[in-house]
């Protein structure tokens, strides 16, 4: 029948990297770890609201959380380029794992203080500081270039799918039974990203060995990626995107509580609501296989025009709508941004280019919380999310000459998908 070969097709390009054991095992452990991790956004969120009722004092625990990444996500990279990033990884989930019980138990002792939440978002920042750049230059070790647009995809999808799961159950556990059980779920969400770490075929990575003689030094990735135009470019578009836009841990709760006088559901709903639209969008941009700097433009002009209007709309209930489209389009620019920097840099380079992408998309968030949570204090918080929406416009009119000049177009052929899948499902049963 025609139309099972067309679905069997679709279903084939979106969920080809699924094939390779080794990437289906850490995809399925960070699906559940990225649910835990964003169960503990909202809850931390929701906790300095309770505990300060500020705006700013939400915006400056976020920074907190993200000054690590900005001051030390460089250093981070030369860490996942020096070390082998497998057992690096399970370090850093052993860690952020203590970090999230350590909390948990805190909270439900009833003794925590703001001060207290202060050092746990550096610390926890501290780690991920190294974690990030190093997980996300390990995809290539599991999967080939081939693969490598469909992974980043899968990839972002997966922590979108975590992100609309996530906070619905925070919401349910903050009323239900408290905090502190939000927490502790994210600690034990850590476990199963190390046992799939565990269990992995190491024999089948495609590792790179370290070459020792070569430098490996913060400023060599800086100079590398000042002497190739698509990824410089790309980083700063994506900085003064990640530095104002991608603040819905501090404009959301605002948003929830000042403007539609919801509870820590109302914030939830509107977190799964972006999730929801990225799920959506994942799967239509796992399923592409052609790159372009053209469609990377056109997709952050939508999410900036999307986040304009999700932040006008006069409900609730269309500001979830809105949300959904703010998720597509979002999903769709990451997975191409980040698939074009990741191609550009050479194996030996990767971790550290990764580690600035850390930084543009998370370390600026310690500039950028902090902005968005006086705005949404003092001048409303509709105009946390609309300033996001404009920064959007503002980085896409910075970046479009650049990039289109570079006229990147790539298309990955999907008979090296086909041609690398079949051996390795034999293998792995």
């Amino acid at each position: 029948m025609p139309h099972k070969k067309i679905i069997h097709s679709v279903t084939h390009k979106t969920f080809a990297s699924l094939k390779i054991r080794n990437y289906r095992l850490y995809f399925l452990g960070q699906v559940i770890s990225v649910a835990g991790t964003w169960m503990q956004t909202v809850a931390l969120g929701w906790l300095v609201l309770q505990l300060t009722g500020s705006g700013a004092q939400l915006g400056a625990v976020v920074a907190t959380a993200f000054i690590p990444l900005l001051i030390f996500g460089p250093l981070g990279g030369v860490i996942a380029d020096r070390f082998e990033k497998h057992k690096m990884l399970i370090f850093t989930q052993s860690a952020l794992a203590t970090l999230a019980l350590s909390l948990s138990i805190l909270v439900y002792s009833g003794l925590t203080q703001v001060w207290m939440l202060y050092i746990f978002a550096f610390l926890y920042g501290l780690v991920r500081s190294v974690d990030e750049p190093t997980g996300q230059s390990f995809v290539l070790e599991m999967v080939d270039e081939s693969h490598m647009k469909n992974a980043v995809s899968l990839n972002s999808m997966r922590g979108n799918l975590a992100r609309a799961v996530g906070p619905m159950i925070a919401g349910f556990l903050i009323a239900g039974v408290g905090i502190a059980f939000c927490f502790l779920f994210n600690a034990l969400s850590y476990i199963a990203v190390i046992w799939m770490l565990l269990i992995m075929d190491k024999s089948e990575l495609r590792r790179h060995k370290v070459i020792a003689n070569r430098s490996q030094t913060v400023r060599d990735g800086i100079r590398f990626i000042l002497a190739n135009p698509l990824i410089k470019n790309t980083l700063i578009m994506m900085a003064i995107i990640g530095t104002l836009s991608y603040e819905w841990q501090v404009s959301l709760p605002l948003l929830a509580q000042r403007t539609f006088n919801g509870d820590a559901a109302s914030y939830a709903a509107l977190m799964s609501s972006f999730g929801v639209g990225a799920v959506i969008g994942g799967l239509y941009a796992a399923s592409r296989h052609k790159l372009s700097t053209r469609n990377l433009i056109m997709f952050v002009f939508l999410f900036g025009m999307s986040i304009i209007a999700a932040a006008m709309m006069p409900t609730i209930q269309l500001t979830m709508l809105g949300m959904v489209f703010v998720g597509f389009f979002s999903i769709n620019l990451t997975s191409i941004a980040n698939t074009m920097v990741q191609l550009e840099s050479t194996p030996e380079m990767r971790g550290r280019v990764m580690s600035f992408w850390t930084v543009a998309m998370m370390g600026s968030t310690a500039i950028g919380g902090p902005i968005i949570g006086l705005i949404g204090e003092h001048i409303g918080a509709r105009w946390g999310l609309l300033t996001g929406g404009l920064a959007a416009l503002v980085a896409v009119g910075i970046a479009a000459y650049p990039l289109l000049k570079t006229n990147m177009v790539k298309v990955i052929p999907e008979t090296a998908e086909i041609e690398e899948e079949t051996p390795r499902a034999e293998v792995n049963g």
